[in-house]
């Protein structure tokens, strides 16, 4: 980090590059049941949700990069082995062991609102003491905000189709 960058942190360096490098295990832990969980998920939808599941896991793919830079520009070092992910990270990962779409899409539905406290936490400490990191936690937290919306709306729909196959039954 350049002498004015330095100077201008109000946060303790060392502190936010571990927050930084917890909420960086995270996106891993994201990026990948995203991304199996869209592979191995069954039931309704499935076709039209995959796609859209795939998306998201490109998006915390992209959170990870923006995140590692955000370590690097402090100096610090990211984390560098795929083992401490889930030492580090407090957002659990939930293996789609259970492939059905409903099941697969709550849990990344809980792997959403925790990446929201995590990076409403990371604004609030930022903001007005590190307008990178700030700037860079607002962006993040607006997608999972984002990504939070769709799984709700996917699960409202599943519901929807089940009471109307319900009603056609009667």
């Amino acid at each position: 980090m350049g002498k004015r960058g330095i100077e201008i942190l109000g946060l303790n360096r060392e502190e936010l590059v571990t927050t930084l490098n917890e909420a960086l295990s995270e996106e891993w832990l994201a990026f990948y049941q995203y991304w199996v969980g869209a592979r191995v998920m069954e039931g309704p939808m499935r076709s039209e949700i995959e796609s859209e599941l795939l998306l998201h896991a490109d998006q915390e793919l992209n959170h990870a990069v923006m995140v590692v830079n955000r370590i690097t520009q402090l100096g610090g070092t990211p984390v560098l082995t795929p083992a401490d992910w889930m030492k580090l990270g407090s957002c659990a990962y939930e293996a789609p062991v259970d492939p059905y779409i409903e099941k697969v899409l709550n849990q990344n539905l809980n792997g959403e609102r925790c990446a929201i406290a995590r990076y409403k936490g990371l604004a609030d400490m930022a903001n007005g003491k590190d307008h990178a990191t700030f700037q860079m936690a607002s962006t993040i937290l607006s997608e999972e905000l984002e990504h939070e919306q769709d799984i709700e709306d996917w699960l409202r729909d599943i519901d929807r189709l089940k009471d109307d196959l319900r009603k056609l039954r009667l």
